[in-house]
């Protein structure tokens, strides 16, 4: 079976230094033969910056995934054009710096890992249901089994595309709203399955950020430093186990560390 482990959006400093300190002992206690981690938010103030996302792939990462604030730093944008090992979502235009997806070797099988973002409540894209469907279509016969980061807002976006696409997917799970949900599972056609993974950082503050900046937003309702959390530090994400002759995810769970 093919083990593969997904971390949710890793927040600031002290996510990136949580991936850092613990990424490499997790993977060795759960067995994980790929590793995919949603890296847009890693540099502090988010987005993504080089040191960051090298860092995380020098803690065990084989693709990082992004998002909404991918595009944020420039200086990302070649580490996207390399096209090593990150994505960003598939669905912006074609003129955007990297690629939406990679065929990852694992183990001697290829696996098609696909990035989307959502349209619901977020920016207006290609629909990701088409263009999970263009790429599965432009890819048929190079690859072996295929999972894809859905980075949304909305929770019905999500399932909808794990319904969608259910049996012609390994593993379908959210990024985004850094709150790890309660629905880990097989769906009937064997997709493995969860709405968001959650984050990796701090959970101290309101999803990532000092309560204080949060607290200001809502209430005083002018501009305001969104600040880093710290402490109370946790990595979020799930395992799936995929067979690779059938390509059917066989066990989905979360994980927390």
């Amino acid at each position: 079976m093919l083990k593969i482990l997904c971390l949710g959006d890793v927040v600031g400093e002290e996510g990136t230094a949580a991936v850092e300190k613990h990424l490499h002992s997790l993977i060795r206690s759960c067995g994980a033969d790929l590793v995919i981690v949603n890296g847009e938010n890693s540099a502090d103030g988010n987005g993504v910056s080089r040191e960051s996302a090298e860092r995380i792939y020098d803690a065990g990462a084989d693709v990082i995934t992004g998002g909404n604030h991918t595009f944020k730093r420039r200086e990302i944008y070649s580490v996207l054009d390399d096209g090593e090992y990150m994505i960003r979502p598939a669905n912006y235009p074609a003129e955007a710096p990297g690629m939406g997806y990679i065929i990852a070797d694992v183990r001697g099988y290829r696996v098609l890992v696909i990035n989307v973002m959502g349209c619901v409540y977020m920016d207006s894209l290609a629909q990701p249901h088409e263009t999970i469907e263009r790429i599965l279509r432009s890819e048929k016969g190079r690859y072996d089994i295929a999972v894809c980061d859905v980075h949304a807002e909305a929770t019905s976006e999500k399932l909808f595309l794990g319904r969608y696409f259910d049996g012609r997917l390994a593993a379908l799970f959210g990024t985004h709203t850094h709150v790890a949900t309660a629905d880990c599972q097989i769906l009937p056609g064997g997709t493995g399955y969860i709405t968001d993974l959650g984050m990796c950082g701090s959970h101290n503050g309101i999803l990532g950020v000092k309560t204080e900046s949060i607290v200001h937003k809502y209430t005083v309702k002018t501009p305001v430093l969104f600040e880093p959390a710290s402490g109370n530090v946790k990595i979020n994400g799930a395992l799936f186990e995929v067979d690779e002759k059938t390509g059917k995810c066989i066990r989905a769970e979360r994980v927390e560390k």
